[in-house]
This record gives C-alpha cells, structure tokens and sequence, in this order.
C-alpha cells in the first residue's frame, strides 16, 4: 500500500486541532481505532482542514468485540460515518481474538471492499501463522499489517514475510514510550548527527523495506520533527548497530 513514510497515530488525541494541526504540516496517513473511542474527533479534525480528503488515507480498526462476521459491517459503517467520510481507506483486524475466525471475519471484510465501504483491508498484532491464514481466506489483497516495531521490540521475520507477499508493514510505538532516549546505541547515533533520539529511532523504522511509522504527537513541534525524521539517510552500519541492541521490550503484548 502506498503510505507515507510517517503517518499520526492517533492513540489518546482527543483534540481535532491536533489532526487538522497535523494535516496542515504535512501528515496524509491518520491512524485511529474502535478501541481508541476517538473516531469522531479525528474525523472532526479532518472535515476541519483545509487538505483534498482525496489525499489523505484514513485508517481504523476492528476491536475484538466487533470481529464476528454480523457485526463487522454494522461496525465499520459505524465508524465511517464517526470519521465523517463515505470510505474506510484501510480498516484492519485489531488483533485476532475473541470470536476471530479468519473463515468468516475476512470474507466479511471482502464484502465491504465490493460494496466500497473499505478501501483496503489489513491486520494488526498477527504471528506469522495468523498472516498466513488470512492471506488464505482473503479474496482481496492484504494491505497492511500493523505491529509494535522500535529499537527494543523488533522480528524481523514478520519483514520478510511482508516483502515475500507484498504487503506494507506499519510500525507502532517507534519511540518505545519514549525509551528510546535510554538506549545507548540511539542517543550516540542521535548526538553524533545533532539530531534527537526520538528521530533516529523513526528514521531507523523507515530504513527498512517495507516499513512506515506511526509514531504519535501533539504539539506542533513534535508533529513536525517526526516527520522530518524520515528525511535522515542513517547508514548501513548505523542500522546494523540499532539492530544489534539487545532487546525484548515489548510494550503491548497480548
């Protein structure tokens, strides 16, 4: 899927002036989720700038509550019209629980790419044999799969397996809840550059093929530097070192 390289991820926004802030620097990937309770105002955030709706991806996901095949299209209507907009861009599975069933829940999610609902459909917090079934049961082409991925926490074999079907990975919580800045391996790189840590870790997830971000943020100044952040070219012996600090960290397991 063609997705910028840093995209807002929207968790605990609960002002529109922050999306319609974002939109107005730059931003043209708004991610947000049922379980975030904040559609509406990401929605009211949008339908208050000035940007083509045309140009921006809007994507949501499906709680677990809401994953059984009746009610994953009253549910993601519901959210299109919270976020003000006829199309879901992308719309993914949460996480594949509750009363998940890849035999029923994703030919659901394919009836609303036929009917123009959803746009694209993707996954978030799959293992590499939940991938694989739903790339079965799917009669549309994944889009996306959305996984935690930061200095701390980072599989790269859920990578190969997006670069051998072809789909896009989205990297959340890039900042590791703001540990990053503990991280011996990013604060060098990050004083050797004169740039913050915070924008090495994004450039770091931007380095990999076929990664983009989401990294939240409020304030202005921030909005902007993460997104600059995907401009910094970090070297290959850079990488290597991030990738070699030693790790796991996860911050949402399941």
């Amino acid at each position: 899927m063609d997705l910028p390289p840093v995209g807002l991820g929207t968790m605990g926004i609960d002002d529109p002036d922050t999306i319609a802030t974002a939109l107005s620097v730059g931003y043209r990937h708004l991610d947000t989720a049922r379980i975030y309770g904040n559609e509406a105002v990401v929605g009211d955030g949008l339908a208050a700038s000035d940007v083509s709706r045309d140009g921006v991806t809007v994507a949501t996901k499906l709680w677990v509550d809401d994953l059984d095949a009746a009610d994953v299209g009253p549910t993601a209507r519901e959210s299109a019209d919270l976020l003000g907009i006829d199309t879901l861009d992308l719309l993914y599975v949460h996480r594949p629980r509750g009363p998940y069933d890849p035999a029923t829940t994703l030919p659901a999610l394919d009836r609303l790419v036929d009917e123009g609902t959803v746009g694209r459909v993707g996954v978030s917090n799959f293992a590499i044999d939940d991938l694989d079934r739903a790339l079965d049961a799917l009669d549309s082409r994944l889009a996306a799969h959305q996984t935690e991925l930061h200095p701390l926490f980072y599989r790269p074999e859920l990578l190969d397996h997006a670069r051998e079907h072809g789909y896009t990975v989205v990297a959340y919580s890039p900042l590791a809840g703001g540990r990053v800045r503990e991280i011996d391996a990013v604060t060098e790189i990050a004083a050797t550059r004169d740039t913050t840590p915070e924008a090495v870790a994004i450039a770091w997830a931007t380095a990999k093929d076929p990664v983009v971000t989401i990294p939240k943020a409020s304030s202005e100044r921030h909005l902007r530097a993460n997104l600059a952040a995907a401009e910094i070219d970090l070297t290959p012996e850079e990488v290597a070192a991030i990738d070699a600090v030693d790790r796991e960290v996860e911050l949402f397991p399941e």
